[in-house]
């Protein structure tokens, strides 16, 4: 089984997309993305500096666009008809999973889009409401590291594996926990503009219900895995209730891994901008072999095990 994931809010950095205009169509590509997100995502993913890029309002969309870009480029110009039930499963963390419900056509590439302008947008508008944050704790006992979350004010917005959850609330929530870690912990504020996943994001998620009726749906081609709790939407109205529900309650991306690892995922390719769920999943998956696409170099290790997957010897679930 072959996992296909999609990064969330805080992947990007400045520049990251300048390699992949060498291809052949991703300016137009870009262009026709940026139509529908309402910003010029083809400045933002080359020329704009990191704090411009770190706008929840821009960062969203840009994050989108990179992994349907990157998708298209491994899987050809259908990518949702590339993707074989049985061997393939699809999921994204975060913003990532709207990524991911494109790819697996649960949405189609204009609604995905519309759905992240809006929000991000929103989120935006929320996020500038109160001065919020994020903030990633890593290693110390996960029982002490969610007691020192709640006794800063904090709510565990990410629990991304068992040695890595992220913090979200107020900035003087986050700073009261850099105060005092938990022990044997690290506390890394994180580059995004918002207490993402928190009852502080509520207004977003209001915004994206009123949009819901807009947007057409479809049964995922494959597997596609919410973050909610780790386990497969079954319809795309599930698919789309779990992406608006997702904006104001936590990520579990560590049961979206527990999960691979039960179907017997041996292989994980993350779409651009990469490497931060190959991280996680080399740590949190056993015997996983991954494939982080940052670059268009990076392609043709993620074809040959696109290739040794959907061959005959690897057999279906």
């Amino acid at each position: 089984m072959l996992a296909i994931v999609c990064p969330g809010q805080g992947s990007q950095s400045p520049g990251f997309l300048s390699p992949w205009l060498e291809r052949p169509g991703v300016q137009e590509q870009l262009a026709s993305l940026s139509e529908a997100a309402g910003i010029d995502l083809l400045a933002h993913g080359t020329t704009s500096d990191a704090e411009t890029i770190k706008d929840t309002a821009v960062a969203q969309p840009l994050i989108v666009a990179a992994g349907l870009i990157t998708a298209q480029a491994l899987l050809g110009d259908d990518a949702t008809a590339a993707l074989v039930p049985g061997k393939m499963l699809v999921a994204g963390h975060s913003v990532g999973e709207i990524t991911a419900a494109a790819l697996t056509g649960t949405l189609s590439n204009a609604d995905a889009m519309a759905f992240v302008r809006e929000r991000a947008n929103r989120m935006a508008d929320a996020a500038a409401a109160t001065p919020t944050g994020m903030a990633a704790v890593v290693g110390g006992d996960p029982d002490e590291v969610l007691a020192a979350i709640a006794a800063a004010g904090l709510t565990p917005a990410n629990m991304n594996s068992k040695g890595q959850t992220v913090a979200a609330g107020t900035l003087e929530q986050i700073a009261a926990l850099v105060a005092a870690p938990p022990a044997k912990a690290r506390v890394i504020a994180l580059q995004v503009a918002g207490a993402f996943h928190t009852h502080h994001m509520a207004p977003a998620v209001s915004a994206l219900q009123a949009l819901a009726p807009s947007l057409t749906t479809h049964t995922p081609a494959v597997t596609l895995l919410s973050n909610y709790d780790g386990t497969a939407v079954v319809s795309g109205e599930a698919a789309l209730e779990s992406l608006i529900a997702q904006v104001s309650r936590p990520v579990r991306w560590d049961l979206c891994m527990e999960t691979m690892g039960a179907m017997g995922v041996t292989g994980l390719i993350e779409l651009a901008p990469a490497g931060t769920l190959t991280g996680l999943a080399k740590r949190g998956i056993p015997g996983i072999t991954t494939v982080a696409v940052k670059t268009p170099d990076d392609l043709q290790a993620a074809r040959e095990m696109l290739a040794a997957h959907l061959s005959p010897e690897a057999g279906t679930l």
